[in-house]
């Protein structure tokens, strides 16, 4: 088993505990020098305190293990928008964000996520039509299946 099933296998169990609950795994990634980055999501969002906790829990799991020697480095985080969308209940999380999705075919689709099921997630924008003469703003409503996603990020709206 390597060290990211490893450390995969405790963040479960440690899931199973009460303030964990609704946290998931993003991501586990040791890359060189025994750097180990670990991202966490949750469905009610991830906060600072929560990150501390399971860094403190791994740590000491790690030290007592040796499973990557004395010296390495571990960083526990949310994945950040600039990490891409991987499981659905990311999807369901970002609801009324906007997203910016490549598809598998290369097309790039934007909008605001408007709805997420097992299935396909829906994207809403506004665009414009030239009717008489007039450029009228229309609601146009995207739905894309999750096997023609290539990327999805949470994209960032300036007001």
């Amino acid at each position: 088993m390597t060290v990211e099933e490893k450390i995969s296998q405790l963040l479960l169990e440690k899931f199973q505990e009460e303030p964990f609950l609704d946290c998931f795994i993003v991501d586990v990634h040791l890359s060189a020098g025994n750097q180990l980055e670990i991202f966490v999501d949750a469905d009610t969002g991830i906060n600072l305190d929560t990150c501390r906790r399971l860094s403190r829990f791994l740590e000491h799991q790690l030290d007592e293990n040796l499973w990557l020697g004395e010296t390495y480095g571990i960083e526990v985080s949310s994945p950040g928008i600039s990490r891409p969308l991987k499981f659905v209940r990311q999807y369901k999380k970002n609801i009324a964000r906007l997203l910016e999705v490549t598809k598998t075919d290369g097309s790039l689709e934007t909008g605001t996520l408007t709805a997420a099921d097992e299935e396909k997630i829906v994207l809403t924008r506004e665009v414009k039509i030239k009717e008489e003469k007039k450029n009228v703003l229309k609601t146009q409503v995207v739905e894309i299946l999750y096997t023609d996603i290539k990327k999805a990020l949470v994209g960032v709206k300036f007001t």
